[in-house]
């Protein structure tokens, strides 16, 4: 599988939208006409694929270090609220 030109946008994207105006919710609908819930779908699939470590590994892996983060914030609060 090689890299397509959308997944290589959205790791471009990852990579510099800090410099995009606004928020980034926005700037992913005027950048790529979808919606950020879909993004992050479409982006989570792309970092769990070998092209896209060997792309650029550093960026690759700090997003999924970040999105294993989320997810285990998200399962410490379920955890907590199940147990009340």
């Amino acid at each position: 599988m090689t890299l397509s030109d959308r997944d290589l946008a959205f790791l471009a994207f990852e990579g510099e939208w800090r410099r995009h105006a606004g928020a980034k919710e926005e700037a992913i609908r005027a950048e790529f006409e979808i919606t950020p819930a879909r993004y992050y779908q479409l982006l989570g699939r792309l970092i769990d694929t070998p092209e896209a470590l060997a792309h650029d590994p550093m960026l690759v892996r700090r997003l999924r270090r970040r999105r294993d983060e989320a997810a285990e914030t998200h399962r410490s609060r379920v955890t907590r609220s199940a147990t009340r």
